[in-house]
């Protein structure tokens, strides 16, 4: 009788998994590098774009090229990245952070902008510092108590009346951590890791392809399957 898979069948199916598996994180790669491109490159364009016809127009011979789409999506994206690395530069002089105090009294001003604007900063601010006594990136019971999802601590409050210590835990989802749940979980119930959020978001990126080759799960005190 004829084997169910060819031999042939089965190794055109091996060499597609395995060119797909080669492809799949270099797609990945480009659509990020190209997101990131675009969203730098319309930011300046509407000025690039103007400035490049002017350009082309004026010495149409030699720099009518200024007009093509790429050079004026490449002429935006260096622009961005500039003024980001001016902003960067300036803040951290004394005018540069001035500056920035008279921007941010301003956006306090504006009902929406001063949430949003706010809401961001703490943010930022807070994944740069250590949480208190508790570590930056830990894991939670999340979907229930046998699962385990990696969050990054965001904030420890205290519970009205008991003041027993909550921390705000942000779980991002694989494989865009940008958007994920907010969890309130007491302390105790917080599984502490040594991981760095870096680390934690080369792990949640890669859907845990890229991992330690060990890592807590049961929490200090209970045991394993309890």
């Amino acid at each position: 009788m004829p084997p169910d898979h060819p031999p042939h069948r089965a190794s055109v199916q091996k060499l597609f998994i395995t060119g797909l598996l080669t492809l799949l994180p270099i797609w990945l790669t480009w659509v990020v590098i190209k997101f990131v491109f675009v969203l730098l490159s319309d930011i300046s364009k509407p000025w690039v774009e103007p400035l490049s016809h002017r350009i082309a127009a004026t010495f149409p011979q030699s720099l009518g090229w200024f007009n093509g789409l790429w050079v004026q999506n490449t002429i935006a994206m260096v622009a961005t990245l500039f003024v980001i690395l001016a902003v960067g530069a300036l803040t951290r002089r004394v005018v540069g952070q001035r500056l920035l105090r008279w921007f941010e009294a301003l956006i306090a001003r504006v009902p929406l902008a001063n949430v949003i604007y706010t809401s961001a900063r703490k943010l930022l601010d807070m994944l740069e510092t250590k949480p208190g006594s508790t570590q930056r990136v830990v894991l939670i019971d999340f979907p229930h108590r046998d699962m385990k999802s990696v969050g990054l601590v965001t904030r420890v409050i205290r519970e009205e009346g008991s003041g027993r210590e909550l921390a705000a835990v942000y779980v991002p989802t694989t494989p865009n951590p940008t958007s994920g749940y907010l969890e309130i979980v007491p302390v105790e119930l917080l599984t502490p890791t040594d991981w760095t959020v870096d680390q934690a978001m080369s792990f949640i990126i890669s859907g845990g392809a890229v991992a330690p080759d060990a890592m807590p799960f049961t929490r200090a005190g209970e045991k394993p399957g309890k």
